[in-house]
């Protein structure tokens, strides 16, 4: 973005201040996603080592979680002692997201770094998630990390869910569609036949949504975390062949319609947490906060991308000043207690940085910048370059670095 001072301030910041040993128990998931992924990211971007050091220091700190019987990681870990376990709440199973969305950060650790233990540590959930894969590829949201298998919980692209099938599709982009992460592509199109089952119509308006699964009933209730699924099925939709191809591209285009409208429909035009779905009512706000959540306009960049039409720009924008009118105060943003009053909390959480803006600076940029071809974002929006296959001789090979203004590597 040009800020190259902001950029060497926080770089000194990381060099000489950033320090992960503290008595702290922290999330796996998110500390994979927000910080190794971030330090990677600066890494791909700036080829500056002391990113991909940090990486390395924090990410060594998470490995002990992967030690259980089954490879499925515990959830939480403390960072100065590497003790790790489940939160309470869980009966201590494992979380399906938060164990199966450290594959994208740790196997372009071990590609720039030369060291494939993180690789396998990630690639063997998926190994063992293969194992219990049921045919409509949808998982529960628990997992016990000692028997390695599926707990009876809800199935939702939703909280908990959501980015596990994400990183199977982004795998196999950032393996170059390749034979070794075939099985990646496979599982996610299995599971994308299980979206579709989940998949009904609002009336009178027509809307498409994804419902949770219960059992073997359908709840009519969809996160707005689960607007990912948008931008996630336009991206994966030219690996089809047309006729397919066609449908989930046709299916994305839809459910991006609804997710603009858990926006539109709200006195402040920024969409509820959740929504239920009522016969001849359409939708209606759930659980009323909003976090500043970046899911929706995630997926209208990658359908303005993937398309062309300047219609998800327009209902971009529509976001973005619904942002401006209830979220700016004068020290940054903050999230609002209810969609419906506009009430405020008094708080700006990282995401909104890391992803909501940052896809909607991308939105209003040339495709060219951190292009689809030789990037992939993780699921916290951190763009991560994908090693072509003559640099990656498998594992032990880093990434030859070079200048963002020199184009490709020869």
């Amino acid at each position: 973005m040009g800020l190259k001072d902001e950029f060497q301030k926080a770089r000194d910041w990381v060099a000489e201040s950033l320090d992960f040993d503290k008595d702290y128990d922290a999330s796996v998931f998110e500390t994979t996603i927000r910080v190794v992924g971030g330090l990677l990211s600066s890494y791909d971007l700036s080829g500056d080592k002391v990113f991909l050091d940090k990486a390395k220091d924090i990410t060594d700190r998470l490995l002990p979680a992967w030690d259980t019987t089954s490879g499925i990681p515990y959830n939480r870990i403390n960072l100065a002692h590497g003790r790790a376990h489940n939160p309470g709440w869980t009966n201590g199973d494992s979380i399906l997201a938060d164990s199966g969305t450290e594959q994208l950060e740790f196997i372009a650790l071990s590609q720039r770094t030369g060291d494939p233990k993180y690789q396998q540590k990630a690639e063997n959930v998926i190994k063992q998630l293969q194992k219990i894969y049921p045919s409509d590829g949808l998982l529960p949201i628990y997992i016990n990390p000692h028997s390695g298998t599926a707990s009876y919980s809800t199935i939702t692209f939703g909280a908990m869910g959501d980015s596990f099938y994400e990183y199977l599709l982004k795998v196999w982009i950032q393996g170059n569609k390749t034979e070794h992460v075939k099985h990646y592509r496979q599982m996610w199109e299995t599971s994308m036949e299980g979206l579709l089952s989940l998949t009904k119509k609002t009336t009178p308006s027509n809307y498409y949504y994804i419902c949770e699964k219960n059992g073997g009933s359908l709840s009519d209730k969809m996160d707005e975390l689960a607007c990912f699924a948008p931008g996630m099925l336009a991206l994966g939709a030219s690996g089809y062949g047309p006729e397919k191809s066609e449908q989930i591209m046709n299916l994305a285009k839809e459910l991006a319609r609804t997710c603009y409208n858990f926006y539109q429909t709200t006195p402040t035009k920024l969409a509820g947490e959740n929504y239920f779905f009522h016969t001849g009512q359409d939708m209606g706000v759930g659980t009323s906060w909003n976090i500043l959540r970046p899911e929706t306009v995630e997926s209208l960049m990658y359908l303005w991308r993937l398309t062309g039409n300047k219609t998800y720009q327009d209902w971009g924008w529509d976001i973005f000043q619904a942002f401006e009118k209830n979220s700016r105060i004068e020290s940054g943003y903050v999230g609002l207690r209810d969609v419906n009053t506009g009430e405020k909390d008094n708080m700006m959480q990282s995401f909104f940085l890391a992803e909501t803006l940052k896809y909607l600076y991308l939105l209003f940029s040339p495709p060219s910048v951190i292009s689809f071809d030789e990037w992939v974002f993780n699921t916290e929006a951190h763009p991560l370059r994908i090693v072509p296959v003559s640099d990656n001789k498998g594992i032990g090979t880093p990434v030859r670095q070079f200048g963002r203004k020199q184009g490709k590597p020869e």
